[in-house]
């Protein structure tokens, strides 16, 4: 029977007035719906350029992260800033899209998941006439955070046709649900499901909802705070409940799935043995870079800070902050205690040209297309359209962001091909793959 997490319902009042559809702030200023199908890209000379480390806090006493990887220098070949990106566009014509991914099937498809309920197969830039999977009766996506939010292939999904969905049921609770391939290659088998996961959810925004599986072989689950301002009921510092954390399970043995013996709070009194990491308030996006074995963490803030976090993919147990720290600053207090925090490695705010108001994490690019931006991470501002990269320094021992570019899209989410190559999803609908060139001499 799959595990279910019982909390308090709370009354809270204006949580869904937000249109922001990765993270919402009661105090956040209305978003238009929409964006043009078009995404024309405005060059700009970046604006901000921070070095960032993954263990200084801002007018506080530096931290010593031991749990922090440092990356290999010999990524620091370019300056992610000295280029022209633009996007150009595959495909269009979703409904509000906020997933892409492949299968890592070596049939070079792309899997384009819908708010409401449906994946649909682009290939060769064409979108197939019948979806993937329709399961919109099953889906409650009224709410601007709810709804289907990701798919995950098994990494062995040629040979045995498993893959797994994160979506909001019609209660608006999170569910976790394993479905399996039909006869047809290019349809799923809307019987197989088998639910393996369930979280109530006691307010409509704050539900994460990536799922991917690690290097490790593992499926980890991103999950949101419940939702409300300033987490109310403190789910990110918690271990007795599975909100506000990165969950890691093994769904290749046990009913309905096994955890795995390194989950570092196995065996821990008041602790579930899912969880991974915590003190997450909504991480819209994360993802591994098997290359240097990190993973990075985009968190949408509560009404200041965005920020991203890199660790060792390997660390279990590490806490991301929130909400005692809402970026690289206190929380609440003036002062707190952030000793053994991982603190993020790039911040962003709200109060001039080169913030915006909610982070949509990216990806580390890893195609042959463009080998100069070769281990650089891309993410991006969903209010805004601001373009991001971040990327190691020369010394190996510190972080680099950057505004890169600004874009006008929507930006829900990122998305990688079978090669590598990096894709952007417009909330208006649009698939577009980025592309970059070095800058002329002006």
């Amino acid at each position: 029977m799959p595990y279910r997490i019982w909390i308090i319902v709370i009354s809270l009042v204006g949580l869904i007035s937000c249109t922001v559809v990765p993270g919402s702030r009661t105090d956040e200023p209305s978003i238009p719906p929409t964006a043009p199908i078009l995404a024309p890209v405005a060059t700009i000379q970046p604006t901000a350029t921070v070095t960032a480390t993954s263990n200084t806090l801002a007018s506080s006493t530096p931290v010593t992260n031991e749990s922090t990887s440092t990356p290999e220098p010999s990524m620091t070949a370019i300056d992610p800033a000295t280029f022209d990106y633009a996007l150009e566009r595959i495909a269009d014509g979703f409904s509000r899209p906020t997933h892409l991914t492949h299968a890592g099937d070596g049939s070079g498809r792309l899997f384009v998941v819908e708010q409401a309920g449906q994946i649909w197969i682009l290939h060769n830039g064409k979108r197939l006439s019948t979806p993937f999977l329709d399961i919109r009766e099953r889906v409650g996506s009224r709410g601007n955070e709810q709804g289907l939010l990701s798919v995950a292939f098994h990494p062995q999904f040629a040979a045995n046709g498993r893959f797994f969905v994160n979506y909001t049921n019609t209660r608006g609770d999170t569910v976790v649900a394993e479905y399996r391939v039909s006869n047809n290659p290019d349809q799923a088998d809307p019987t197989s499901a088998r639910e393996l996961l369930r979280i109530e959810q006691p307010a409509a925004n704050h539900n994460g909802g990536l799922l991917l599986f690690g290097p490790d072989g593992y499926l980890y689950i991103g999950t949101g705070d419940g939702g409300g301002a300033g987490d109310p009921i403190n789910a990110g510092q918690r271990l007795d409940t599975l909100l506000g954390k990165l969950l890691r399970i093994d769904v290749d043995n046990g009913q309905p799935y096994a955890i795995p013996p390194d989950n570092p709070f196995v065996g821990l009194a008041d602790a579930l043995p899912e969880i991974w990491a915590y003190g997450l308030r909504n991480p819209w996006r994360f993802t591994f870079d098997p290359v240097r074995e990190l993973i990075f963490i985009a968190d949408v803030g509560q009404n200041a800070l965005e920020e991203v976090n890199v660790a060792s993919a390997q660390a279990g147990g590490l806490n991301y902050g929130w909400r005692l720290m809402e970026g690289n600053q206190c929380y609440r207090s003036a002062n707190c205690d952030p000793t053994g925090l991982v603190l993020p490695v790039a911040v962003y705010g709200r109060d001039s040209d080169s913030g915006g108001c909610s982070v949509t994490g990216g990806e580390v690019y890893r195609g042959g297309r463009q080998p100069l931006l070769n281990g650089i991470y891309f993410y991006a501002d969903f209010c805004t359209g601001n373009l991001w990269a971040l990327w190691a320094d020369a010394d190996g021992e510190s972080w680099q962001h950057a505004l890169v570019s600004r874009v006008n899209i929507q930006t829900t989410s990122f998305g990688l091909d079978e090669a590598g190559e990096m894709y952007l999803l417009d909330r208006a609908g649009g698939v577009y793959r980025l592309v970059a060139s070095a800058r002329q001499a002006r």
